[in-house]
């Protein structure tokens, strides 16, 4: 109840503070009239989902801690499906464009978080669940709670910024630019999305070893879950060196973005066997709870990220700040990896 209750609040929060991220966020990306103005439509629109967005990622959280995968797939599938259909429904078929991709994110999320929150009710149902607000006002949970939450909270505002940087560098070496680092950004979370699995797998397994406080079994979680987490990034690697031209093709029909996103493929290529590791690190120590840890680790790769853009793109242009991505995920995997050891020994230590 705590995490989705959180989660609504946040959400409310970024609905009534839509006017300075919006005014923030556009003036950082400084991109050229016509990208800016769809931008604006579509943020206006799709900003009313953040309540829903938020909520859909606490109910996903606590089906995973569950153990129930299954269900967590289902509304997945519910949401991703459901977007798609309306995007042909809108866009397609009542040619609302921009407006059309927003409406059927807003429906699709909103969809979601109330199947998901029926799909709990009949869970706590079954458990025995109870809302039991003493417990949930409880301060000393309420404060490891907030300490968590405001951890992960630094550490993924860092890596939105990251990459809110990243495609406002992009969008300053132009438009063409701006389109084709958006196709093989794509490849990217296409990627992103089968090594999350395995994360998420590292996060239900390490937190039941770390819970069990045992060291044997929290190493065989790790093993386990980073062997088939690093032979999947490297069937992406050799599926986008492979077959990247053709997949480059399907998203757009201007030959100057498809030529364009050609000449930077090699870096999509690359990124899955080098983030796979951060993706695994991310896993393990969110299933241990050491959120300290990987806020520290999230802001030192930050850092080391807008020295590379600094530095690289500058000189290297749109290959210098792809250059840079990929030492953001090889920094964010190294400083994770550092404090690595630390954690395996402390499983199953004395309290």
């Amino acid at each position: 109840a705590r995490p989705a209750l959180l989660a609504l609040v946040l959400g409310a929060c970024v609905v009534l503070l839509q006017w300075p991220i919006g005014a923030l966020a556009f003036w950082a990306m400084d991109a050229s009239p016509a990208v800016e103005g769809h931008t604006a439509l579509y943020f206006k629109i799709r900003i009313w989902s953040a309540p829903a967005a938020l909520l859909n990622f606490a109910i996903l959280g606590w089906l995973l801690g569950l153990k129930r995968p299954g269900l967590a797939l289902v509304l997945q599938l519910i949401l991703n499906g459901l977007n798609i259909a309306l995007d042909f429904l809108f866009v397609i078929g009542f040619g609302w464009a921009i407006a059309g991709v927003a409406f059927a994110t807003l429906i699709a999320e909103v969809t979601t978080a109330l199947v998901g929150l029926v799909l709990a009710a009949r869970i706590l149902g079954q458990i025995g669940g109870t809302w039991d607000w003493g417990r949930i006002r409880r301060k000393d949970r309420l404060r490891r709670l907030f300490q968590v939450n405001f951890d992960i909270f630094v550490r993924t505002l860092c890596l939105v910024f990251a990459f809110a940087v990243f495609t406002a560098q992009g969008a300053r070496l132009g438009d063409t630019t701006l389109a084709a680092n958006a196709i093989l950004m794509h490849l990217f979370t296409f990627a992103a999305y089968g090594l999350d699995g395995f994360a998420h797998a590292a996060e239900i397994l390490v937190g039941a070893a770390v819970g069990a406080r045992d060291r044997d079994r929290f190493h065989a979680a790790v093993r386990t879950s980073t062997i088939w987490a690093g032979l999947l990034a490297c069937i992406m690697t050799l599926t986008y060196l492979v077959a990247g031209i053709f997949i480059i093709a399907l998203f757009s029909d201007i030959e100057a973005v498809r030529a364009e996103a050609r000449r930077y493929l090699p870096w999509s290529v690359a990124l899955p066997v080098v983030s796979v590791w951060s993706f695994q690190f991310d896993g393990i120590f969110i299933g241990a709870t050491r959120s300290t840890a990987l806020r520290n680790a999230m802001v030192v790769s930050l850092a080391v990220f807008l020295l590379a853009c600094w530095i690289l793109v500058s000189a290297m242009g749109n290959h210098g700040l792809w250059l840079s991505l990929l030492i953001f995920m090889g920094a964010r995997a190294a400083t994770l990896g550092a404090s690595f050891p630390a954690l395996a020994r402390g499983v199953g230590a004395s309290p």
